[in-house]
């Protein structure tokens, strides 16, 4: 709430103490004025984005950014969101969570070259040597992010045919040593899409924490 502050001047008469409320005040429960006044300068607190949420699996809860549409449950995966698209690109992007099981869904050397093989470059040359990898830790975990583009074989589930190939595509990933085994966060799309959403991801990958 913001009040008025009294005014330094010696004031003879004691009608300026009788302020009418603000429709902010007319909103907040009645009840006696304290005797210091705030500055007149203070501004409430901001309320968290309305659309924003959290989400959980395996022992690990995290912050969905706010304007990523949560989708209906997908075989073989924890949650699937879908990001706004990129001026210009034709698809959203999308973020697919996967959680296998305890000590299930092969190691993260597999997992991280199951991804880089998903994409050609144009040149020939394996995806693993001009993709990026790095290990950082999250809140008392270690997690391997991956960064890779080219032509992406979007065809679904890892034995099929490269037969849905998609130029211009981006992959960020993480995946998380998660108190409950291995969390896979894939998100793939267009390439400026998944560019402008990407510190979004980021922000979702720093705020994973145990439950």
């Amino acid at each position: 709430m913001i009040r008025m502050t009294p005014s330094l001047l010696l004031l003879p008469l004691l009608t300026f103490t009788l302020i009418a409320c603000s429709p902010e005040d007319s909103a907040q429960t009645a009840a006696p004025a304290p005797a210091a006044s705030a500055p007149q300068d203070a501004a409430p607190a901001m309320p968290a984005p309305a659309d924003s949420a959290t989400d959980s699996v395996a022992g690990l809860t995290w912050t969905v950014p706010a304007g990523w549409e949560m989708q209906a449950q997908r075989p073989m995966r924890a949650a699937t969101y879908t990001t706004p698209a990129a001026e210009g690109d034709g698809e959203p992007g999308e973020v697919a969570v996967f959680y296998f099981g305890p000590q299930q869904g092969g190691t993260v050397d597999a997992n991280v070259d199951r991804w880089f093989n998903q994409f050609d470059q144009d040149d020939g040359r394996p995806t693993s040597e001009v993709a990026e990898r790095e290990t950082i830790e999250v809140n008392g975990m270690p997690v391997t992010v991956v960064r890779a583009s080219g032509t992406y074989n979007a065809a679904a589930g890892p034995m099929a045919p490269r037969a849905d190939l998609r130029p211009g595509y981006r992959l960020t990933g993480a995946i998380v040593d998660g108190p409950e085994g291995a969390v896979f966060f894939k998100f793939t799309g267009p390439d400026r899409t998944v560019l402008e959403q990407e510190a979004h991801f980021e922000r979702l990958v720093d705020s994973i924490q145990r439950d």
